[in-house]
């Protein structure tokens, strides 16, 4: 059963950026939506 789970994450697609639409290099705590480049803090 643990396995299923852990496939069903791993086949996940990458977080794309909602500006440009490059991928976003994820942390596990980030909730963010917008890469580097376009996150104007």
């Amino acid at each position: 059963m643990l396995e299923n789970v852990l496939e069903f994450f791993r086949n996940l697609p990458k977080k794309k950026c909602a500006t440009c639409g490059e991928p976003i290099e994820e942390q596990h705590e980030c909730y963010g939506n917008h890469c580097d480049k376009c996150n104007n803090l």
